[in-house]
């Protein structure tokens, strides 16, 4: 009889136990589930001209993320922008690897996003150095890095494995042509 007690009691005690934990996983329907809040999405960009912007807007869209534009601390002139004149300020950035324009603030909430998107129009087959005084002044830490750029007649898979192979410490998704 005592035997029969014991097991009627564990029995009623385990049953309590377990409608407790069924109503703890009503109150909170996302139990189990991963959080959605805790996936954002960043759509970083350089445009020069707009095209790249336009891009980032039409990607952030589709992907309901947020918006943060790389602007650079002395804005490009056409001038600057003439790939033709070996004197321009693009021409000598980009000869020069080591060459980091300044930027106009940081992205203070970096943090908060799982996957970013870099954009940039393509340069010399490759991404402006002002992305890499992006990427250098933020933790990209954790996060999905996928790179989208707007080209006249390059390709990105090249400015995708640059930026692959100067920072392999980050974790790198796909890559997109967006013209």
């Amino acid at each position: 009889m005592k035997r029969f007690a014991t097991i009627l009691c564990t029995a009623i005690m385990l049953f309590g136990m377990s409608a407790c934990a069924q109503k703890n996983n009503q109150n909170n329907p996302n139990q189990g589930k991963e959080n959605p809040e805790m996936k954002k999405t960043l759509v970083v960009y350089f445009s020069a001209t707009g095209t790249t912007k336009a891009a980032a807007q039409r990607l952030a869209k589709e992907h309901n993320a947020d918006l943060f534009e790389i602007v650079p601390e002395q804005p490009y002139t056409s001038a600057d922008l003439n790939w033709r004149d070996k004197s321009s300020r693009s021409t000598l950035e980009m000869k020069d690897k080591n060459s980091r324009p300044a930027i106009k603030g940081k992205c203070e909430n970096i943090a908060d996003y799982d996957t970013v998107w870099i954009g940039f129009p393509v340069w010399w087959y490759t991404a402006p150095t002002i992305v890499n005084t992006f990427i250098e002044a933020h933790d990209l830490s954790g996060k999905v890095l996928n790179v989208f750029a707007t080209s006249g007649g390059s390709d990105v898979k090249d400015s995708y494995n640059d930026l692959k192979k100067a920072y392999p410490q980050y974790t790198w998704g796909e890559s997109r042509l967006m013209n």
